[in-house]
């Protein structure tokens, strides 16, 4: 019996393909807002787009958590930068329904499919299976059934499960000398623009809507800083009342995914190259430590 040389070639490429798929994803799927089609996962991340070699995902967390809130706002900063790196396809897996994943990208201007039909792809999980499948935090007490969820984010906001949680926090307050965060800047710009209380930080062009004036930077001394204390700590306020709280009814997660532990469940993020290799991996260590893409920026050189 003879085969041929392109079929035993297909076969070939195929089987090298199966085999260098990124490996925790096998056999994971989430939805796409979009399509409402599951999409393969280990097929998402191995698979770049026509404009780049490399595929970024982020496994973020229910909508109206913390770590969810920034991963959108850190996106909707750095796609540009992430591009000049051939990270031309992005996807964001939200732990929610469909409808409170485009309510939080509204919330927060971040251009994806749905909205905008470009930029990152947005995908939902419900139940948090491929962000445990990752290997992402499950955060205080997982296994006890008897617990209440959110007795177990109570404690999980003193480092219980989840132990950069304080540490990530108390720095939104003292800032970094060392390290920039141009995203928060930008995210406040966003949030005071749609009206949200702390509104006084940044001074914006009443026509254009672009900041004039960034008040943390004349704090003395600290105002020249990287990033100025308090800086992100009024972000995480603006977020924390006027997105997480504001809109709970539309966010939150259900009963479902209340018993599947999403609301105690932290996210992460990885970069595949074009074999589905695995090039930048994080997963969080706590709320509101979420991946610093300034980290993913100096991992990968530009291509630019």
């Amino acid at each position: 019996m003879k085969i041929s040389h392109a079929l035993f070639t297909s076969a070939l490429l195929s089987i090298f393909h199966l085999s260098s798929a990124y490996a925790p994803f096998a056999g994971v799927t989430a939805r796409s807002v979009k399509t409402s089609e599951d999409v393969d996962l280990s097929n998402f991340v191995s698979t770049p787009s026509s404009k780049g070699k490399k595929t970024m995902l982020v496994l973020a967390t229910y909508a109206a958590d913390f770590n969810a809130i920034e991963y959108a706002q850190r996106l909707r900063y750095y796609i540009p930068e992430l591009q000049k790196r051939g990270i031309s396809k992005i996807g964001l897996v939200l732990n929610c329904e469909a409808d409170s994943a485009k309510t939080l990208v509204d919330l927060v201007d971040l251009p994806c499919d749905v909205s905008d039909g470009h930029g990152v792809e947005l995908l939902v999980d419900p139940l948090g299976n491929a962000g445990r499948a990752f290997g992402v935090g499950t955060g205080w007490r997982p296994d006890d059934a008897d617990m209440s969820p959110y007795v177990k984010l109570f404690g999980m906001l003193f480092g219980l499960g989840a132990w950069a949680t304080l540490p990530a926090v108390i720095g939104g307050y003292i800032g970094n000398p060392f390290r920039p965060q141009p995203w928060i800047e930008d995210a406040m710009a966003v949030g005071q623009r749609k009206g949200r209380w702390p509104d006084s930080g940044l001074v914006l062009d009443e026509k254009s809507g672009d900041v004039v004036i960034n008040k943390f930077t004349e704090l003395p001394v600290v105002g020249q800083w990287p990033r100025r204390p308090l800086e992100l700590a009024t972000l995480r306020l603006q977020n924390m009342l006027d997105i997480s709280i504001k809109n709970w009814k539309e966010l939150a997660p259900d009963e479902t995914s209340l018993e599947a532990g999403v609301l105690t469940q932290l996210g992460g993020c990885v970069v595949c190259d074009e074999n589905g290799k695995a090039i930048f991996e994080w997963k969080d260590p706590g709320i509101c430590a979420v991946a610093n893409f300034e980290d993913i920026l100096d991992k990968i050189p530009s291509t630019a």
